[in-house]
């Protein structure tokens, strides 16, 4: 936890002020070993970051003076297309590309997403969340992406994808295309990445006719959380 994200609940009747418990107690006193008088990196969730003071500390509560006197880190103009991948690897992705600052993530079905894995719990708001924070608090950011949900496939890349993807670099990882991913593009773009696999050939297609190009980032077939940041670095 580089950075504690605050929230509304959190600040007191006197704005600048603020009490924790709970998680983010625990990890100031076990992880900073924070006394009283020592600053911390805090920031308001979606809003600013700053320091916090502390004036009081104990094993149930926690109280800082706050200063929140700058912007978080800008975010990457970046959505990334993810083809829905197992729970167990969903959170880690979610946590990757928060804490690297994806502005958008597409979370959408394929023909080699199981059907069970829409099923998961993890796809509830709060869950997703709570990864979602956790990649900020790493990263010292304050900023949710935004994610959505699209269980159908076609009807998605047919009917929406096209505007979303109108006047942006438009790439979709593909093991077997021609050419490599490029690098320092930093200019808005959609990353589109398949389950483990792959997408199949039809998906392929349907992308490209968007203005998708199919790109590589090695010879190596990646699993799906080593490719999102790999390529997410190689991007920006």
């Amino acid at each position: 936890m580089n950075l504690i994200l605050l929230f509304q609940d959190d600040f007191q009747e006197y704005k600048g002020r603020v009490r924790l418990q709970g998680r983010r107690l625990d990890h100031v006193l076990k992880v900073h070993r924070a006394i009283v008088g020592d600053e911390l990196s805090v920031g308001e969730l979606n809003g600013r970051i700053g320091t916090g003071r502390i004036i009081a500390l104990s094993q149930s509560v926690l109280e800082m003076d706050v200063k929140l006197d700058r912007l978080p880190p800008s975010k990457l103009p970046l959505t990334v297309i993810l083809a829905l991948p197992r729970p167990k690897f969903l959170k880690r992705v979610l946590r990757s590309a928060s804490s690297m600052g994806v502005q958008r993530i597409i979370l959408l079905n394929s023909f080699r997403v199981e059907k069970s894995y829409w099923q998961t719990p993890f796809l509830s708001h709060d869950r997703l969340r709570e990864q979602l924070l956790l990649g900020l608090e790493q990263a010292g950011d304050t900023v949710l992406p935004e994610v959505l949900l699209k269980p159908l496939f076609k009807p998605f890349v047919e009917d929406e994808l096209p505007g979303i993807a109108a006047g942006t670099v438009s790439l979709v990882a593909h093991p077997t295309a021609v050419h490599s991913c490029p690098r320092g593009v930093n200019q808005p773009t959609i990353l589109a990445i398949g389950p483990e696999g792959g997408f199949i050939p039809y998906e392929i297609t349907k992308l490209v006719a968007c203005g998708f190009q199919p790109v590589r980032i090695s010879d190596r077939v990646l699993s799906v959380e080593t490719a999102v940041p790999a390529l997410i670095a190689r991007l920006f």
